[in-house]
């Protein structure tokens, strides 16, 4: 098992990694909107919190030796789900064909009141 970090991701905020590797697969812990240059979210709404998510996201990977068209299974947390089509507009910039295997649930709040939340797991 080896564990994943990278400073171009925000850093934990609790007793957790960025991501774990082990066997040929990457997981990633949920990713929240935070811009890791400033802490902050990005300005907007669920749109630019998505992108920021999957950047975060791609960070890690890219990090692990990983990109993601490697991505075989996602979960999109929503605090929202009448955001669900802003989300997945912006999640198709970052996948294509074949998509990987994806759950987006909506939750009753999530960590700092972000929007979404987005965590993967990537095969080698």
């Amino acid at each position: 098992m080896k564990v994943i970090s990278t400073q171009q991701a925000p850093a934990a905020i609790g007793p957790y990694s960025q991501a774990i590797h082990i066997g040929n697969l990457v997981y990633t812990s949920g990713q929240l909107p935070i811009d890791p240059a400033t802490g902050a979210f990005p300005v907007g709404g669920i749109k630019e919190q998505t992108r920021q998510s999957l950047t975060n996201v791609q960070a890690i990977l890219r990090e692990a030796g990983v990109s993601m068209s490697q991505v075989v299974k996602t979960t999109v947390f929503l605090a929202d789900m009448n955001d669900f089509a802003d989300m997945n507009a912006v999640y198709a910039e970052f996948f294509s064909e074949p998509y990987p295997a994806r759950s987006a649930v909506a939750v009753k709040t999530l960590p700092k009141s972000a929007l979404v939340e987005i965590e993967v797991v990537a095969a080698l």
